[in-house]
């Protein structure tokens, strides 16, 4: 509930978040026993062995748009492994961080080894260069995680940054449109669009276009825009109004150089309709820019060495989902995309198994899975004699 009031996340969506916070939670207690133990391997000494010990306190600065996932993915690993966190969360969505932290101290955790800061982004460099912190994770903007990746880097310090995305959504020619369609609206609209994993830009072969887009529209006018308390509502108001005026801004502008809206297009305060624009070109501002909003930008291609193109065409690199009936062929051609992750046949996601995060601008280091559990940690050789 605090977090449909605060930054007006759909209920059931809401919902929904809170339960993949505990298929987290209990991915770790199964797994994470038998991932910190020490790792035995054979050298010249009579024994030799890696052991993993935690760093000490590591900060974590959160986003608003799913603000208890996004920090039970940093905060449960980092604990886990043996650290304390200290957490700034958004402040627009300081309900929820302070729920958070009681949370977990009912759920029993000692006192300090989880702790909200209710600060202004201002004071994170202070934090930041204090002796206590020993690493820093920060979901967020490209701005935010450079910024805070250079205080880091001049204390020498470990950071992981989970920036933004502009994924590619690539339909070849061959794929089933019956099963694209569903997952192309959820892969964009999820969130209201609010999401660096979105599916941001549609690639399709040129043959199934006109018909994609189509189908895509009719998919997208059935979606129900409204109060996000009504537990049948998919499409809530953007988080501020300024985003929303963000956005309108993107897709005013790509208009301008020749973009067509198919649906939608109109923003009323921080509600801004779902939209699709086809004609795009990789100039404009909805093709080269992230869009953290529900604006799906399409794109034909003709052959899968262009869609390669197209999709690395973006200064981000954090997932590009696929739909093909040509598996084996695409898995073949995995390589060839400047991407964190590659998903065939479904949309980009997170899940607790599999480890997240990305290249290029989409930052570095991974969260989530064994991976993310040993981002802060001291990976000690022992060798004995």
């Amino acid at each position: 509930l605090q977090c449909v009031l605060e930054m007006g996340k759909p209920i059931k969506q809401a919902i929904a978040e809170v339960e993949k916070c505990e298929l987290l939670c209990n991915y770790y207690l199964d797994n994470a026993a038998s991932m910190m133990a020490p790792l035995h391997l054979a050298s010249d000494a009579r024994e030799s062995f890696v052991a993993y010990e935690p760093l000490g306190v590591i900060l974590g600065v959160m986003p608003w748009n799913f603000p208890y996932w996004q920090v039970f993915r940093f905060a449960i690993p980092a604990i886990i492994a043996g650290n304390c966190v200290v957490v700034k969360h958004a402040s627009n969505v300081a309900g929820c961080a302070q729920l958070i932290e009681e949370l977990f101290t009912e759920a029993g955790f000692p006192k300090g080894v989880y702790q909200n800061l209710l600060i202004s982004g201002d004071q994170v460099k202070a934090i930041i260069e204090h002796p206590a912190i020993k690493g820093v994770s920060v979901t967020g903007s490209e701005k935010a995680g450079a910024s805070v990746a250079s205080v880091a880097a001049s204390h020498i310090k470990k950071a992981v940054l989970e920036l933004g995305g502009s994924n590619a959504f690539i339909v070849c020619a061959d794929a089933d449109l019956e099963k694209a369609i569903p997952v192309a609206v959820k892969a964009r609209m999820q969130n209201t669009g609010q999401s660096c994993i979105a599916a941001k830009r549609f690639l399709v072969h040129r043959s199934l276009h006109d018909d994609f887009v189509m189908r895509y529209k009719d998919a997208v006018l059935k979606l129900k825009c409204g109060d996000p308390m009504d537990e049948t509502t998919d499409i809530g108001p953007l988080a501020r109004v300024d985003l929303a005026e963000q956005i309108e801004k993107q897709v005013n502008e790509s208009v301008k150089m020749g973009a067509k809206i198919i649906t939608g297009g109109r923003r009323n305060d921080a509600f801004y309709e779902p939209t699709i624009l086809t004609g795009v070109t990789t100039d404009m501002p909805v093709f080269k820019e992230e869009i953290f909003g529900p604006v799906a930008a399409v794109l034909p291609f003709d052959n899968f060495e262009e869609a390669v193109k197209l999709s690395n065409g973006t200064e981000f690199g954090l997932g590009v989902q696929i739909f093909t009936e040509d598996i084996e062929g695409v898995k073949s051609k995995v390589h060839l995309f400047e991407e964190g992750a590659v998903f065939i046949n479904a949309m980009v996601k997170s899940d607790p198994a599999l480890p997240f995060g990305g290249v290029k601008k989409s930052g570095f280091g991974r969260e989530l899975a064994e991976n993310g559990l040993k981002e802060f940690v001291n990976v000690k050789t022992v060798y004995i004699k």
